[in-house]
């Protein structure tokens, strides 16, 4: 009996230790790639001067730093040739131009130039509808005990618009982006809608509405798929290879990631009630 109490304890200490045993994951790895943060804002009531173009690459998985790019020369060009110079603070990846002249369906291109590398995009400034109100209701989603919020707005009728929305929660790192298109409410009145089953009174929500072209709106709408509903935010490096309107002209194989886009912007702050 002793004996057989003996090998059922060394058995045990066998599989507890055996359950402690370290995995090693070999993932492969591969080159880094330029990832591109080109989202022009202007917001409706401001100047639009201030703007700012972020570059950055691609990490290994376990990575917990985003490594930043510098060194970069980066510029935007209107119709009219006008040039935007975007110039780094310090060596931070961020590149600042302060004198941007936004204007509703205007075509700019943007150039970078990064290690005899070229890379371009061309796209147009979209406008936005107005946000007018944004309501509350107490009794929403699937178990009719969460608050859900409505931001209102009027589509411009005879014109085909997209949009983009976007709602951050007060200490939450998770924010909500969909997009959308007006083919069922052109000319109409309409809404964008929180998506968070977990607001409570005294959150603050910062609700925006950006209006972007059609092949945005693609984009987007793949890249919040791919990310679950856009927790992480679609402006930073996508967990998957998505590729955007930004062309290596240099080596059109080593292609970036990002997407160069000019949004009008409309935005509100809620406090839950």
């Amino acid at each position: 009996m002793k004996n057989i109490h003996t090998l059922i304890v060394v058995l045990s200490l066998l599989f507890l230790s055996s359950c402690e045993e370290v995995v090693q994951v070999d993932l492969n790895t591969t080159e880094p790639k330029l990832v591109i943060e080109a989202t022009i804002k202007w917001l409706k009531g401001t100047s639009g001067n201030d703007q700012k173009i972020k570059l950055t690459t691609t990490t290994s998985y376990f990575s917990n730093q985003i490594p930043t790019v510098s060194g970069a020369i980066i510029t935007v060009k209107n119709s009219s040739n006008t040039t935007f110079n975007f110039i780094e603070v310090g060596n931070t990846g961020e590149y600042i131009c302060n004198n941007f002249i936004p204007k509703i369906e205007e075509t700019y291109t943007l150039t970078i130039n990064y290690k005899g590398a070229i890379y371009t995009a061309t796209e147009t400034l979209k406008s936005v509808a107005p946000i007018e109100e944004v309501t509350q209701k107490n009794d929403g989603g699937f178990t009719g005990k969460d608050i859900q919020l409505k931001t209102f707005f009027t589509d411009p009728a005879n014109a085909t618009n997209y949009y983009l929305y976007q709602y951050s929660y007060t200490n939450k790192i998770k924010q909500n982006f969909y997009g959308d298109e007006d083919s069922y409410f052109q000319g109409n009145r309409f809404f964008s809608l929180s998506q968070s089953d977990d607001i409570k009174a005294g959150d603050e929500v910062q609700i925006t509405h950006y209006g972007i072209s059609k092949t945005y709106y693609n984009y987007m709408n793949i890249l919040i798929s791919i990310s679950g509903g856009g927790g992480g935010g679609p402006f930073q490096a996508p967990p998957a290879t998505v590729r955007g309107n930004i062309i290596n002209t240099t080596d059109k194989n080593n292609y970036p990631l990002g997407y160069f886009a000019l949004s009008e912007i409309d935005s509100r702050k809620y406090i839950v009630q």
